[in-house]
């Protein structure tokens, strides 16, 4: 048997298993896997580092499939390099509850799927991250520790996305050589022709942006090799465009909207069959083409267990640190770090807007924690996301600790998820808080995915002031906490940010976001506690002088004026009582007794907030008194703000001083 034959039998059973579980299922994407099929047989047989016995092994290559709606090109794969759990039957149970076989990738429920994917774009995205932290750890651990490529196969759709042009601009500027994307271009989406839609040169607007760019045959094998094998010696990142035919050997739907995102049917699979000359039953891969698939997995294993050895050869202490690293474990140190500035913060009890108590909390993590990487959307002065001694990241150096994103909050985001899932760096950055809709699609899969990163999201309310309603957030902090498994913390002061910072750090499985103020805040808890009382989500910051006839919840900001508000009910012979809610969704993960006790029973609920009602009636139920923001905010000065809208210490007490009336 010829090598071509050898290639284009082994590519053939990527086609034969996409469109059969496609079939099957009666749903998915056949047409991508047939198209790319000979691109991804080229990449996993001859150049990529994977080991299908081990398939986490820290330097191995990565693979993202930005296009993740062809997810059975890379199931079909998994399987026949032999990773375990990717058994023929989960292949034939493609789409179904339970099974390792999603539609889009999902690299929480499948081994050797880097990162979830499918919405266009993030992949890509994620990839540019997963490159970042190479660079980054080797520069640390040196290359013979860490020392592999990032692989990408993109579909046009992902190109179209604007997330596209943030990551391949950043990446552009990075050099990130060691960054490979296959353009999948098979000139079809959906709709029809891209013709439809795009007239662009997707080659030009890579070159433009730093890359190196070429075009190949993407069926043929030998050109494919000879582009990954020039893509390996560039000093830039490379983008392959590889034109193809989508659903490659469908006799009658190839290259057509047909075979993009609908089962073939079942006589376009057996004329597809007779094309391909493959007359083997539904997933039944003949023993030959199975062995050469096994062969080409052993030959990772070696690689494997060499790096292995020079693991174990360097010095002790920085193997441990690498593994810990790798592991997610934070320094031993940290918590230590921690308590002694929570004490000292107790004692200094400054008066400084959360934003630069972040930053203040980072100069303490960041020198004790080595793994955190910072960076802000250009906003890097306004978000104070950089802490004392932090070095840049730059194309000719990555010894540093912080990155400059630029205007490119989605990229930035997306970047942090490939980060976060290469593992060995925790990232941070930053921006204003309005503007995390622009971020709010990598947001959602980092919780998605259980991504440990944390979004620094300064200027938080009406309080930003003079740059007016189009900086002002309103909704976001409601749509944010609507994300399932996204802590949303809004601290109230130094105490609680540092707290937050804390708790963002221990929650390894859970992406944070840090809602913070520009205004300053004064100390509101100036006694030194050894709990981390934030880690309850809402808790009593201050009593009740006797049984508590009103409570006041509060958040961040806010806070401060229900401490008012407290002062000015109780003068009135009105016991009150306010709590901090710097979490809801830890609140939601106390038990119910404690939130029960949290709440209370006072005749009169009231929640503080400069923002949307929408969440608040967890705390103070749907006829309690809420003051906060129904509209859009307005330019002014941030105290004239508070007072126009009537989030005031004198207008929440007014509004308690109404409802007892009314109550009587």
């Amino acid at each position: 048997m010829t090598d071509l034959v050898k290639h284009q039998r082994m590519a053939n059973a990527i086609r034969a298993l996409a469109m059969d579980a496609v079939e099957k299922a009666n749903s998915g994407h056949p047409g991508l896997p047939m198209g790319a099929a000979d691109i991804a047989t080229v990449l996993f047989t001859r150049f990529l580092k994977f080991d299908p016995t081990e398939p986490f092994w820290p330097d191995r290559d990565r693979f993202v499939l930005s296009a993740g709606h062809g997810s059975m090109l890379l199931y079909s794969i998994l399987h026949l390099l032999g990773v375990e759990e990717m058994t023929i039957d989960e292949l034939r149970n493609f789409r179904q509850l339970g099974s390792k076989t999603p539609g889009h990738p999902e690299n929480i429920h499948t081994t050797g799927v880097e990162t979830t994917t499918g919405p266009l774009g993030q992949g890509l995205g994620n990839a540019v991250g997963m490159a970042i932290a190479e660079r980054l750890l080797a520069a640390e651990f040196g290359d013979d520790i860490v020392d592999h490529r990032t692989y990408v196969i993109a579909s046009d759709g992902d190109l179209m996305e604007g997330i596209s042009h943030e990551a391949i601009s950043i990446a552009g500027h990075l050099r990130l050589s060691k960054l490979i994307v296959f353009y999948d271009d098979n000139h079809i989406t959906i709709d029809g022709p891209t013709s439809l839609s795009e007239s662009g040169d997707q080659v030009a607007r890579f070159e433009a942006a730093g890359w190196e760019a070429m075009r190949i045959d993407g069926h043929n094998a030998e050109e494919i090799a000879a582009a990954i094998e020039a893509a390996q010696r560039n000093t830039r990142p490379t983008m392959i465009a590889c034109r193809t035919t989508i659903g490659f050997g469908a006799p009658i739907k190839a290259g057509t909207a047909a075979s993009h995102g609908s089962p073939l049917g079942a006589d376009e699979i057996a004329g597809t069959r007779k094309a391909l000359g493959w007359d083997h039953p539904p997933f039944e891969i003949p023993a030959d083409v199975r062995d050469s698939w096994r062969i080409a997995g052993l030959k990772a294993s070696q690689l494997r267990k060499d790096w292995e050895k020079r693991l174990g050869a360097i010095d002790a202490e920085k193997r441990a640190e690498f593994e810990r690293r790798i592991r997610g474990d934070l320094p031993s140190g940290l918590d230590e770090a921690m308590a002694s500035y929570k004490k000292k913060l107790c004692a200094d009890r400054p008066k400084v807007a959360t934003r630069k108590a972040s930053e203040m909390a980072l100069d303490v993590i960041n020198a004790v924690v080595p793994e955190t990487i910072g960076g802000s959307a250009d906003l890097t002065p306004s978000n104070n996301t950089r802490s004392a001694g932090l070095v840049e990241v730059t194309p000719d150096n990555f010894s540093g600790r912080y990155i400059h994103w630029g205007i490119r909050e989605l990229g930035m985001s997306a970047a942090m998820n490939g980060m976060a899932l290469h593992r060995g760096v925790i990232p941070y950055s930053g921006t204003f808080l309005v503007f995390s809709d622009y971020a709010r699609p990598a947001i959602r899969l980092a919780a998605l995915m259980g991504n440990r990163i944390v979004f620094v999201m300064t200027h938080d309310s009406i309080g930003l002031g003079e740059d007016g309603p189009t900086h002002q957030p309103v909704e976001q902090l409601a749509a944010l906490r609507a994300i399932p498994n996204l802590l949303v913390f809004r601290p109230a002061d130094v105490v609680e940010t540092a707290e937050c910072w804390h708790l963002a750090l221990q929650r390894n499985s859970t992406p944070s976001l840090l809602a913070l103020t520009r205004q300053g805040l004064p100390t509101v808890r100036p006694e030194y506690g050894e709990e981390n009382l934030c880690a309850r989500g809402a808790y009593e910051i201050a009593p009740a002088e006797g049984d508590a006839e009103v409570s006041i919840f509060a958040s961040g900001s806010e806070v401060e004026i229900a401490l008012a508000a407290k002062g000015l009910i109780e003068a009135k012979g009105h016991p009150t009582r306010v709590v901090s809610v710097p979490c809801f969704e830890l609140f939601g993960e106390q038990s119910k007794d404690y939130q029960a006790e949290t709440i209370g029973t006072a005749m009169v609920n009231v929640a503080i907030e400069a923002a949307v009602r929408q969440g608040w009636d967890r705390f103070i139920g749907n006829d309690g008194v809420f003051v906060g923001m129904d509209s859009f905010g307005a330019s002014a000065p941030y105290k004239e703000l508070y007072a126009k809208f009537g989030i005031t210490a004198e207008a929440a007490a007014g509004a308690v001083f109404d409802r007892l009336t009314a109550l009587a």
